[in-house]
């Protein structure tokens, strides 16, 4: 759902917005995955970053290639730096060079590409 009833609500190319997932006056940018039942308000989410699953990102902002886990609450105030690990309630922000995360192996499984492609892989449905 898109909320921009206070503010509006911007989402950049080839972003995709999980089922159940609601952006209130959010803006978000391009090759984005915001997973399933996520809700992001008054947040920004910089391009090529992962949102999880069920995870809260209200007043912050999330950096460029930062992976946001699952079910992870991001409070308020915080502003994330580029191509970090976030996780837990209240997050927690580790560089992902610090840990053993392969970034490009997570953002190529969940992606927006894939999403962004659907319908090509599904060409007979649209015949």
């Amino acid at each position: 759902m898109l909320r921009g009833d206070v503010g509006p609500v911007e989402v950049g190319r080839q972003t995709a917005i999980g089922d159940g997932a609601i952006l209130h006056a959010s803006t978000v940018g391009e090759k984005v995955m915001v997973g399933h039942g996520a809700v992001l308000n008054d947040a920004e989410v910089r391009d090529g970053a992962l949102v999880g699953f069920n995870s809260t990102v209200s007043e912050a902002v999330i950096g460029e290639r930062s992976i946001v886990a699952m079910g992870t609450v991001v409070p308020p105030g915080y502003e994330v730096p580029a191509e970090s690990f976030v996780r837990g309630s209240p997050a927690t922000v580790t560089p992902l060079e610090e840990t053993n995360i392969d970034p490009d192996q997570v953002f190529e499984a969940f992606s927006s590409g894939d999403y962004a492609n659907l319908a090509a892989r599904h060409e007979d449905l649209f015949e």
